[in-house]
């Protein structure tokens, strides 16, 4: 779990601090200071951690400017430093090992300057390895892409869909060991799929003489359609039930979620909050079997919410209120 924050010249962040952070974190400010920017360069820093085991050749440092450079999509990776700035782009956090509850914090460093190919990307770290996958969310829809987003990468190397997208489109991928909700998300689970009128789901189709092939459809009552006729927000609600019940996510993952209202009713996109605070409830099954922590960019205003959800956010300041979770805010810019 992420403890603290500080960032550097990072793109359009001069210089943020950020303390004592909790299980849930809101992130708000207008568009352009740099919200996306911030999550982005957090999930790389926790996902070359994760991505360090095993018999990975890469050291830390290739695996975070491979990240920066995917993630991004600069010329070089000097140009994610602040313009016209006077220093080095540096990023600093504090992580602590959710599995040990008296563990101390330990450091995750790196930074590079204006000039920097990826080879003069510097890292450091003490701080513990989790064995588990991280996820951001990014605000546009990924299941009607799902195969164009793996292809663009894995067979031609393409700039186009970020490291978020496409490390996201392979933990959606089927898998055949598919296990249920923990009690406590069944009900506010069944709740958003009743306002979406429906839910989708991923089918495995194998044909004789043809190569398996997965498609996604959405289904309402008795009726079944392709994915391209489904709403936005169903497909949105389709990703974090399909990362809950293809057990991708343990604890130590963080989750990033980019506007999480995006193409969701006001309504629903509380609901949608509400989900991940029963997921966050101190109940171990929970625990054990989804994330730590959230980091989320909300980018307009909501409207009143339930005791059991934030408390309505304005701008440049920020109120949370959770009943057995405790929250954390910012705002950028």
């Amino acid at each position: 779990m992420i403890e603290s924050i500080e960032i550097k010249n990072f793109g359009p962040i001069t210089a943020l601090a950020w303390q004592d952070l909790a299980p849930v974190n809101l992130v708000i400010g207008r568009n352009g200071s740099g919200k996306t920017f911030l999550l982005k360069a957090l999930y790389c820093a926790v996902r070359t951690l994760e991505e360090k085991c095993g018999k990975e050749p890469r050291s830390d440092a290739e695996i975070l400017a491979d990240k920066l450079h995917w993630t991004f999509q600069p010329d070089k990776i000097g140009d994610l430093v602040q313009k016209r700035c006077d220093g080095s782009l540096s990023v600093k956090l504090m992580l602590k090992n959710l599995l040990l509850s008296n563990d101390l914090a330990e450091e995750l460093v790196f930074s590079f300057d204006s000039g920097a190919t990826r080879d003069d990307v510097q890292f450091s770290s003490q701080a513990w390895r989790p064995n588990s996958n991280s996820v951001f969310l990014p605000a546009k829809e990924v299941l009607s892409l799902h195969e164009i987003i793996l292809r663009s990468r894995e067979d031609f190397r393409l700039f186009g869909f970020d490291d978020t997208y496409v490390d996201l489109a392979k933990a959606l991928q089927w898998q055949p060991q598919i296990v249920g909700f923990p009690k406590p998300l069944e009900k506010p689970m069944a709740e958003l799929e009743d306002m979406l009128g429906g839910k989708v789901e991923l089918q495995y189709v194998s044909k004789p003489n043809e190569i398996p092939t997965q498609l996604w459809r959405f289904k309402r009552g008795g009726n079944d359609f392709s994915i391209g006729m489904t709403a936005e927000g169903a497909k949105k609600i389709a990703i974090l039930d399909t990362l809950f019940r293809n057990e991708h996510l343990s604890k130590g993952s963080i989750i990033f979620i980019d506007e999480p209202e995006a193409a969701l009713h006001p309504n629903a996109a509380v609901r949608f909050l509400v989900v991940l605070h029963h997921r966050h409830q101190d109940i171990p099954a929970i625990e054990a079997q989804i994330g730590s922590a959230f980091l989320i960019n909300i980018r307009m205003r909501p409207h009143p919410l339930p005791s059991s959800a934030p408390a309505a956010c304005a701008h440049r300041s920020l109120c949370v209120r959770w009943d057995t979770t405790r929250a954390s805010g910012i705002p950028v810019g």
